[in-house]
């Protein structure tokens, strides 16, 4: 008799992922994104392969739980939301898709980057308001600026990419990334000091720090081009929300574009939300219709051909 394979969806996963999931030969498809994590934590018990986003935490206690586990899937790019050391220590390979939300991503920095600059979301609830106000909404010119790219993986170039078409220069930071392909893309391989020290724009796309500490702290601001204005649209905890509350209460930024916080959802009384120089939304980077159907069939299609023992790209926990 083949093989049945139980695969367990922790988070809503798209539409035609979820229905290729559900008409593979010999597989239990079972959603569960509304289960508690006490309910997940029983049903990741028998279950061959774990699909999550970003809002399960595929941590040591899940994947203990998980005695049968050959495979997770990471809907999505980040991986900071899995414990690669522990999954690696029971053998279970890590895939993610980091080529199906690339455009969305970019597009999504980009827009915050333009709403920032030119105060659109405030000049909207102005005249929603019954207002006409042109003089208080002066905006910031995006052609002839320098924007400096923290991460010049496959969304920092898109990004960077975009900001050429906008006339902009672009420097770049990344430790993993040589400065002929930085070159190549028409951007300059900097330290991050002097990106920050240059840039009228800052938009990150870089990785979590292994600690979990801010790369954009007190000492970072306190060395940022006066007037700056930053962009994060990649990990929440890339920035310090004091830090950054600090710097745009004394006008050392100008503005704060977010799509990704330190806890989320982020809390009421958070530094930064509502705050008038912020434009903020809740970690739609990668909510298109587009990037939603092709995460969710490439994390499928790799699960399953993991599943069959074929190769697949697997991350790997840092050494």
């Amino acid at each position: 008799m083949p093989e049945r394979h139980k695969v367990l969806v922790a988070d809503p996963l798209g539409a035609a992922g979820a229905d290729r999931l559900r008409a593979a030969p010999g597989v239990e498809a079972v959603f569960a994104d509304t289960q508690s994590r006490v309910e997940l934590l029983e049903s990741v018990r028998g279950a061959d392969a774990l699909i999550v986003r970003s809002g399960t935490q595929a941590d040591a206690e899940l994947i203990a739980a998980g005695t049968s586990l050959r495979v997770i899937g990471r809907a999505g790019v980040g991986v900071d939301n899995i414990d690669l050391a522990a999954a690696a220590e029971q053998g279970i390979a890590v895939v993610n898709t980091p080529e199906a939300n690339t455009l969305a991503a970019a597009e999504h920095a980009f827009a915050l980057m333009l709403a920032t600059a030119r105060r659109i979301a405030d000049a909207h609830k102005s005249l929603a308001d019954g207002n006409w106000d042109r003089k208080q909404y002066v905006g910031v010119q995006l052609a002839g600026a320098t924007l400096g790219l923290v991460g010049f993986g496959r969304i920092g170039r898109a990004v960077g990419h975009r900001a050429l078409a906008f006339e902009m220069a672009v420097l770049t930071t990344d430790p993993y990334i040589p400065a002929e392909v930085a070159t190549e893309h028409g951007a300059r391989m900097v330290e991050l000091p002097e990106l920050l020290a240059a840039s009228d724009f800052v938009s990150l796309h870089a990785v979590a720090q292994e600690d979990g500490s801010a790369l954009l702290d007190e000492a970072a601001f306190a060395i940022i081009k006066p007037g700056a204005i930053v962009v994060n649209a990649a990990r929440g905890s890339l920035i310090d929300p004091a830090a950054a509350r600090s710097a745009l209460d004394d006008g050392r930024l100008a503005g704060l574009g977010l799509d990704v916080y330190d806890t989320e959802p982020p809390p009421p009384d958070h530094p930064l939300i509502g705050h008038p120089r912020v434009v903020h939304t809740p970690h739609l980077g990668a909510s298109t219709g587009a990037a939603q159907r092709d995460v969710s069939v490439q994390v499928v299609a790799k699960v399953l051909a993991a599943l069959k023992g074929e190769p697949v790209e697997t991350v790997q926990p840092a050494p």
